[in-house]
């Protein structure tokens, strides 16, 4: 860049003049940055990640919409739509299909976003949904701790419960499970998590029982990596939607992932 490095430092000051607060602490060696530092750089990293979102959104303008940007959950994301995205590729090679996720649930749509697949009852504003299947939980875990359980050699009360820390109440927890299942309060041991990826790879790993949510362990328990026990299944009245932005309905790309998607629900 041709910049020297007094230059840098100099520049730095300024900045640090202009908002009132050291960004590096220059008493340590290397330097570290400050609390104010560590803020700014998350704000400078956001920043950024949205440069590069608008880049790559302006690239493909003149590539007819060649790329397709899905907000979804991190959980969504790997045990649902990953999936059926490798489908996808086969038939639309041409098409980039960029994910961005969250811990749980989906962030409103906003500029950079083409559709958002959401948990909920379709009532959102600011885009149009399309339901694609409705959402049933039940108690699953790996066959083996399964099989131990229906042959009497664990009993259920001793089994270690997996928990996700629900962000809100839509989201099943144990004790909500127990309560629509009309089954007594269970105190078995638990192990909790931040989100269903953590809980999904316990659960594989026959560490517990978990709350399968079928966008969840669905494809699993087809597979047989997972099984459900013998007990209720639970609709908790809410399903998962395709929410396309109003922006990018007339983009070829995202009517041919929203078919495909659609068209493979199952």
């Amino acid at each position: 860049m041709n910049v020297t490095q007094p230059a840098i430092s100099q520049s730095i000051r300024k900045l640090e003049d202009h908002l009132g607060a050291a960004l590096f602490d220059r008493a340590t060696r290397p330097l570290a940055l400050t609390a104010a530092g560590i803020a700014l750089q998350a704000a400078c990293d956001e920043a950024f990640g949205r440069l590069r979102e608008a880049a790559a959104e302006i690239r493909e303008l003149g590539k007819g919409g060649g790329a397709v940007t899905v907000a979804c959950s991190v959980g969504v994301a790997t045990y649902w739509l990953m999936p059926r995205l490798a489908g996808f590729y086969e038939r639309q090679p041409g098409i980039a299909v960029n994910v961005l996720t969250t811990p749980q649930g989906a962030p409103p749509l906003r500029r950079g976003m083409d559709m958002a697949i959401r948990y909920g009852r379709g009532d959102w504003g600011g885009g149009e949904g399309e339901k694609l299947f409705d959402e049933t939980v039940r108690p699953v875990c790996h066959p083996d701790l399964a099989g131990r359980i229906a042959a009497g050699r664990q009993a259920f009360e001793a089994v270690t419960l997996l928990h996700v820390e629900a962000e809100d109440d839509s989201w099943l927890t144990w004790s909500g499970y127990q309560k629509r299942a009309g089954l007594p309060a269970l105190r078995n041991p638990g192990r909790h998590f931040t989100n269903y990826v953590q809980s999904t790879q316990a659960a594989l790993q026959a560490q517990g029982v978990m709350l399968g949510w079928k966008s969840i362990t669905g494809d699993l328990e087809n597979e047989g990596r997972l099984v459900a026990l013998a007990m209720p299944q639970v609709d908790p009245g809410r399903g998962f939607y395709l929410v396309q932005a109003p922006s990018s309905r007339d983009k070829p790309a995202v009517g041919l992932l929203a078919g495909h998607l659609a068209d493979n629900t199952a």
